[in-house]
């Protein structure tokens, strides 16, 4: 008997327990069905184990797989602990298919510490040959933050397959090691490995984190060499490569060459024509997705209302939420209200965005929080910044990182409250918290180059900074004045004019104009939000050095050329 749904499931379970056969080889059927289908009921398979007398292995490291794959995990360890105990409890002992589902537990949970026992249990038990344990060693340590261990696995594997190579490599991608990631692929490529659709993907999405269009180039010819781009997969990770590399125009490409285009292509495309300023050919893309019948999800939604973001389209992203539920069966989450808040606050509508925080049906995140102080300080609405941090400082936001202390602190500077801001210094100090690193990074001849501010590290540095001159001296010629206000620093104005001169965009920037050819275009990758004064600066080198600038901030991709930006100033 085939089970579809938990009405069948627990008709035949009556019929099993009316007949009192205990040992019925559909009760176990209908166990799995309960425990992993998606129409099943995880408590009613926990229910079924716990009437057990004696269950076996099968039934434990079902129920474990189940609980590692559920959105509470932590009960698979819950579940693994008896097992560790006398086998007279009548409790099955671990092997080898339950240790790959404890450690998904593990990477999902961040629970390295834990992960590391499990990991001795499996040595003792002489288990740490196991491939599949192994692959899930990497993932685990990976997603831990500790790559160094997952690389040790890796390393002592005497026989590694297109899986390992690929759970290595997408596990540095988690770990956010995309360069390290994109070096082990094309180690893996010249070993002669054969890469599948899972090892595309991978490095695909490290390609679009870093910004490397020539090494993601190399690997769509790779992806048409072996035939893997009939994969649904693969072309969404094309799109969302280029499209994040900022060569929107091969995402198009892309797009139209697919024949059968599922939501995940229809979404990608929709999403990178949001972030390179397109917003009404999004808008225009997803209506003729609705014509073509395909259903939206919750991400296709999340970059309809970027583009509304983008664009200042405040009536069409009202318009756009309201029908996700009621048109399109998608209940918003906090990303949609979030990107709602944003658009509200990005247009000024500073009082409307406070508002519709306090009505909205789930609680506010930190980010949600912190975007709205972030426009406040643009507007200069400090006032409301300041009430808005009272409450972003409540224990319930969970707001103890140093993204938000580092908001708060740029808040009270460019209020001038330079007293309060070392006040702020002060707690990150106390805390142990420390400001994240601004870098841009740039790709040029298939390597990557990274640039921290005012770095020196680079082998040819003495070079760029001479070009940063000649930059900074032309740009003079030209009327440009540095804008001091954004050094939110108690520091005298030559010292803010030397900051704003080497932020990280300005020397990648610098070293780009050094190595590409006149008239070329340079593409350059930060990691944080752009600030006003380099965002004026590119503008204008844009028109005296006659280049196209391409860079992605953390918001949106602004194109530079000829002295103006795609972005219109709004971002």
């Amino acid at each position: 008997m085939e089970i579809t749904t938990m009405s069948q499931a627990m008709q035949l379970h009556a019929q099993i327990l009316k007949a009192g056969n205990q040992q019925n080889q559909n009760l176990s059927k209908l166990f799995t069905f309960s425990a992993l289908s998606p129409s099943g009921d995880l408590s009613y398979a926990r229910l079924i184990l716990d009437s057990f007398p004696a269950p076996n292995s099968y039934y434990y490291n079902t129920m474990i797989r189940a609980y590692s794959q559920s959105s509470d995990p932590i009960q698979a360890l819950l579940l693994f602990l008896p097992m560790l105990e006398d086998p007279t409890h009548h409790t099955p002992r671990p092997d080898k298919f339950t240790y790959p589902f404890l450690l998904k537990s593990c990477a999902r949970l961040r629970l390295t510490h834990e992960g590391k026992q499990i990991h001795g249990l499996i040595a003792k038990s002489g288990l740490e040959w196991d491939r599949y344990i192994q692959h899930s060693l990497i993932h685990m340590y990976c997603l831990g933050g500790e790559s160094g261990l997952a690389y040790m696995v890796f390393d002592r594997m005497p026989d590694r397959d297109v899986v390992s190579w690929t759970s290595m490599i997408d596990g540095l991608v988690e770990d956010g090691r995309p360069i390290e990631a994109i070096r082990l692929f094309e180690q893996m490529v010249d070993d002669g490995v054969e890469v599948n659709d899972a090892t595309v993907v991978s490095v695909l999405r490290a390609c679009a984190e870093t910004g490397a269009l020539g090494v993601g180039r190399r690997v769509h010819g790779v992806v048409e060499g072996r035939g893997i781009g009939l994969k649904a997969n693969v072309n969404s990770a094309l799109i969302d490569m280029y499209a994040k590399c900022g060569c929107i125009e091969s995402a198009w490409q892309v797009f139209d060459d697919i024949v059968d285009k599922d939501v995940f292509a229809w979404t990608a495309m929709i999403s990178g024509l949001a972030s390179h300023g397109h917003c009404q050919d999004a808008i225009d893309l997803f209506s003729k997705m609705q014509g073509f019948g395909i259903k939206p999800d919750e991400r296709t939604m999340i970059a309809v209302l970027s583009a509304c973001r983008n664009a200042g389209q405040v009536a069409e992203g009202y318009a756009y939420l309201r029908s996700m539920q009621n048109e399109y069966g998608v209940r918003p989450t906090i990303q949609h209200y979030g990107c709602m808040v944003d658009l509200l606050a990005r247009a000024g509508h500073l009082k409307e965005a406070e508002e519709f925080i306090r009505k909205m049906p789930i609680e506010p995140d930190v980010v949600m929080c912190r975007n709205l102080i972030w426009a406040c300080k643009v507007h200069k609405d400090t006032e409301r910044a300041e009430r808005l941090i009272i409450h972003l400082r409540q224990p319930k936001m969970g707001s103890n990182d140093s993204g938000s202390y580092v908001l708060i602190g740029n808040v009270y500077a460019s209020a001038g409250k330079w007293h309060d801001k070392a006040r702020v210094r002060e707690l990150m100090k106390q805390k142990g918290l420390v400001k994240p690193p601004g870098f841009s990074r740039i790709e040029l001849e298939g390597e990557i180059h990274e640039f921290a501010v005012g770095d020196s590290g680079h082998p040819e540095a003495e070079t760029i900074y001479r070009k940063l001159e000649e930059i900074e001296d032309n740009l003079r010629k030209e009327g440009y004045d540095p804008k001091l206000s954004e050094v939110l620093l108690e520091i005298d104005d030559e010292e803010k004019a030397f900051q704003l001169s080497h932020h990280s965009e300005k020397l990648a920037l610098a070293f780009g104009l050094i190595r590409t050819s006149p008239g070329s275009e340079i593409r350059i990758v930060k990691n944080l939000r752009s600030c006003e004064n380099c965002h004026a600066v590119m503008k204008l080198i844009s028109k005296v050095y006659q280049r196209e600038i391409i860079m992605r901030d953390r918001i949106r991709f602004h194109h530079f050329k000829n002295g103006d930006c795609s972005c219109r100033d709004y971002w």
